[in-house]
């Protein structure tokens, strides 16, 4: 559940930042925040992967 939570906030900020909804002034904020959640979500996968086996369902079957 944690994995689909980060890869959906992944994507909400995504949208967000080719909208025109954040001013100039912010961008760079959630731009850093974008990166910082497309790290964790990475450390998560290899996480995930070191207990893929034991938990039974595969990681490409999350969907993430």
């Amino acid at each position: 559940m944690l994995l689909q939570s980060v890869r959906d906030a992944i994507l909400y900020h995504e949208g967000l930042l080719r909208s025109e909804t954040i001013r100039p002034h912010e961008r760079a904020d959630y731009e850093e925040y974008y990166v910082h959640l497309t790290q964790f979500l990475e450390i998560l996968k290899k996480e995930y992967r070191a207990v893929e086996n034991d938990v039974g369902v595969p990681l490409a079957d999350l969907h993430v």
